[in-house]
């Protein structure tokens, strides 16, 4: 919950006239408050590899849910990924898997991709427990899924025990957890699921530490907060990925 419409725009606008060369295995999306996304949308609708996501979407297509925004109406603007789990959701919003499961559902029933965020408090950090803790975010939101549905989710991992507690993630933790989600992936839809499933890293990345953290074997890119709202911070991001 950040920026006016017109800061927005300029944010965007200062982004893409410095964008380096995307491919489609290097790609941007700015996932954008609702109230931007169609600006967002129109701004970035020429640009090859860039796209928008929103912040959330509804379990429901439509109804009496004042204040929601639906899957059909985000895929109508124009919008081709939707967040689902974002850590602060289930925080202050009390999301738990098995809402999860129902806004997966219903974001790819209208054609929408799904970036997944899933991960640990600083409690199971400091338990030993991550692993088993994120494996069954997944397992109970996303491994009803057929593999062609798993085509269309990108798994962002938060440790949110490393954002705003003074405490870092290093490389190799980041690393860590990542090759132990594409474990799992592995094991529940076989190798080839699991190697051409992006996961995204969201542990407070920016531009003097991209580099490190996308170097890790299983890092694909990262799930970008305060750092994205910085055009020189956002294009420093950008071009770590670009240069690996």
């Amino acid at each position: 919950m950040n920026l006016t419409l017109s800061e927005g725009a300029a944010l965007v606008s200062a982004v893409l006239d410095k964008l380096p060369a995307l491919s489609e295995d290097k790609q941007v999306v700015f996932a954008a408050p609702y109230l931007h996304l169609a600006q967002t949308v129109s701004q970035t609708q020429y640009t090859a590899f860039v796209s928008v996501a929103a912040q959330n979407c509804h379990h429901e297509k439509s109804g009496a849910y004042t204040g929601e925004i639906s899957a059909p109406m985000l895929k109508d603007a124009g919008v081709r990924f939707t967040l689902v789990g974002h850590s602060e959701r289930r925080q202050y919003n009390h999301e738990d898997n098995a809402l999860l499961t129902a806004k997966v559902n219903a974001a790819l029933a209208e054609g929408l991709k799904v970036i997944f965020c899933c991960g640990e408090a600083l409690e199971v950090r400091d338990a030993d427990t991550q692993n088993a803790f994120v494996e069954n975010q997944l397992k109970e939101s996303l491994f009803h899924l057929d593999a062609q549905a798993m085509s269309n989710i990108t798994i962002a991992y938060e440790p949110i025990w490393a954002i705003g507690t003074g405490r870092t993630a290093s490389a190799q933790q980041a690393q860590d957890m990542h090759a132990h989600i594409r474990s799992v992936l592995a094991a529940q839809y076989g190798a080839q699921v699991a190697d051409q499933t992006s996961i995204l890293y969201g542990g407070s990345c920016k531009a003097s530490n991209a580099a490190e953290l996308f170097a890790g074997a299983d890092v694909d890119g990262g799930l970008i907060g305060g750092a994205s709202l910085v055009a020189d911070d956002f294009l420093g991001i950008i071009k770590a990925m670009v240069a690996l």
